[in-house]
């Protein structure tokens, strides 16, 4: 149960963290953050994998994408 709840959390995280991909909007990726910490939480607290591991990518996306732009130094 756990790993499907953080499958829709990364899920929502990641149509956040789409579009943030586009310039002007890179500050869309600090509102998904504290969703992507949250879905890798339920990650970690499930028994399987999976969806931390989602979580864990989409964590990667947003995290690159804020280095490009100068937002996490």
């Amino acid at each position: 149960m756990l790993n499907a709840l953080a499958y829709i959390v990364g899920l929502v995280s990641l149509v956040i963290v789409i579009p943030a991909q586009i310039p002007l909007l890179g500050w869309a990726n600090w509102l998904a953050l504290p969703l992507i910490v949250v879905g890798i939480v339920l990650g970690a607290l499930s028994s399987k994998e999976g969806g931390r591991n989602f979580c864990l990518v989409v964590l990667l996306i947003a995290g690159v994408r804020l280095m490009i732009g100068g937002g996490v130094l």
